[in-house]
């Protein structure tokens, strides 16, 4: 029996190993849900609010500012759209990345959303919501970012 990280590496890369890492990724969201949140709501919201201004804006230095710097970033395109095949790490490169998405977006449209009783944004393209986004913050600072753009998952979503 194989211990350790190489465990669970061998188990994800296993046929049906998709089925392993939405598994993971509940128990963690699940897990985050029932820690009681230590930045009011209000707070939660203005973060949220100012990212997206500042993602509208294409602004780095700020998106740079309301990230953790140790921020991750992880996309679920569920290989039907484009999306980072990896997370995205820190907080520079995680305002690179955005800022390049509203570059060749320029007709995104950027809408607050509440998901799952936490503030969180969502992204249209002609009525046709692409992108679903959660956040995790802490004190004054976004610490994850989770994008979900599987068109598959963001039906209920769609407008248009």
């Amino acid at each position: 029996m194989q211990g350790g990280l190489g465990g669970r590496r061998s188990l994800l890369s296993r046929p049906g190993g998709g089925l392993a890492r939405q598994l993971a990724f509940s128990a963690r969201r699940r897990i985050c849900a029932a820690q009681a949140h230590t930045t009011p709501a209000t707070q939660r919201a203005d973060i949220v609010r100012d990212f997206k201004q500042a993602w509208e804006a294409k602004d780095i230095n700020a998106l740079i500012g309301l990230l953790d710097p140790d921020a991750t970033a992880i996309g679920d395109g569920g290989g039907l759209v484009s999306a980072e095949l990896r997370p995205v790490g820190g907080a520079e490169q995680i305002a690179r990345t955005l800022v390049n998405i509203a570059g060749r977006a320029s007709d995104l449209t950027i809408l607050e959303r509440m998901l799952n009783g936490q503030p969180g944004l969502v992204a249209q393209l002609d009525g046709v919501t692409v992108t679903v986004m959660a956040f995790d913050v802490a004190g004054d600072r976004i610490k994850h970012i989770w994008a979900v753009r599987n068109p598959d998952k963001l039906r209920s979503w769609t407008t248009g």
